[in-house]
């Protein structure tokens, strides 16, 4: 039985990238099958900074292709990664004297397509490097990079290295500030309900009603925080912030950045609340809330709850973030 507006499952990836195109013409473009560019291309002579990831989670990522944001998006079917073959399709269209940054979130599958596409094009002498996005906590303050999965915080790194591209930093000067801003974002996720597979409509976690889970992953995954009681709005975002203040070990006169991002089904009215109650805790510490965001980022179907961004800023991270425009589909700011 169906339960989303779809035609044929094994259509969807195909239909929707079509639709996304025709509804943004202005901004991106297929430049190949399953590969969103953009409409208006950057200058050659400029670093290009490609993304990819799964189909499912939209806007992510390819609404975030777009003038100051990436160039190139490589999309795979629902909830899996690209293949190497058609992520090293991508870097072939964007190959250029300049070079290519390809950020990669920390999750098995995108980890090994971007390795094996990275060796493509360096044996055909495509000039790339990568930065891997590991924002997510929930796996322990002092777990290490590598067990970190990589969440809806490399939307900050979107931003800030699509800035500092389009100012004409080097791919060794982009590579430094991505990793100093890397080390600084957290990130922490909690679930009253998992999503389904809009293939097979398979749910992926079962929770029982009243019950959340912080650390749920990106599909449903198990989290390292529990099964618990669903409490209030105030004592669930009081239980995330302090985990995230501590991991970036906040002070007073820090410059940071909070976002709220809806994962499916949690209202926007809910996300807002959320946000408050966050923000409270930061400026009691005396932080510098310098961007702040609650909306819909990176999805998960219907998944019910929200991931927690917190990220800890330089000063020319802020610059970049606030000071050059953007003009990709879901995120014009």
């Amino acid at each position: 039985m169906k339960t989303k507006f779809i035609n044929e499952t094994a259509d969807i990836t195909a239909e929707l990238l079509e639709g996304y195109v025709m509804a943004f013409k202005d901004k991106v473009k297929l430049g190949a099958e399953n590969i969103i560019v953009r409409a208006n291309p950057k200058a050659e002579d400029k670093v290009a900074i490609v993304a990819f990831g799964g189909s499912g989670h939209e806007p992510a990522v390819s609404g975030f292709v777009g003038d100051g944001m990436l160039d190139c998006s490589v999309v795979g079917d629902i909830f899996a990664a690209p293949g190497a073959q058609r992520l090293f399709q991508g870097l072939q269209l964007m190959n250029r004297e300049a070079g290519i940054l390809l950020l990669v979130l920390n999750h098995s599958g995108d980890v090994m397509s971007g390795n094996m596409a990275m060796q493509l094009a360096e044996r055909t002498g495509i000039k790339v490097r990568s930065i891997m996005t590991h924002d997510d906590i929930s796996a322990g303050l002092d777990a290490a990079d590598e067990d970190r999965r990589g969440l809806a915080g490399a939307v900050i790194m979107y931003k800030v290295l699509g800035a500092a591209a389009e100012q004409g930093k080097s791919l060794d000067e982009l590579v430094e500030i991505g990793e100093r801003l890397n080390a600084k974002i957290a990130t922490i996720a909690v679930a009253m309900r998992s999503c389904s597979h809009p293939q097979n409509g398979a749910v992926i976690t079962a929770l029982e009603e009243g019950m959340m889970e912080i650390g749920m992953g990106q599909h449903g995954e198990a989290g390292a925080g529990g099964v618990q009681p669903l409490v209030s709005a105030d004592a669930t975002a009081k239980i995330m912030v302090e985990q995230l203040i501590k991991k970036l070990d906040v002070k007073s006169g820090d410059d940071m950045v909070l976002y709220i991002n809806g994962v499916g089904s949690s209202t926007l009215m809910e996300q807002l609340i959320i946000y408050r109650a966050a923000a409270k805790e930061l400026e009691a510490l005396g932080a510098n809330i310098v961007d702040g965001y609650a909306g819909e980022l990176l999805t998960v179907q219907e998944q019910a709850g929200f991931q927690m961004i917190l990220a800890k800023l330089d000063k020319d991270h802020v610059d970049y973030l606030k000071n050059y425009p953007s003009a990709a589909p879901y995120w014009t700011r």
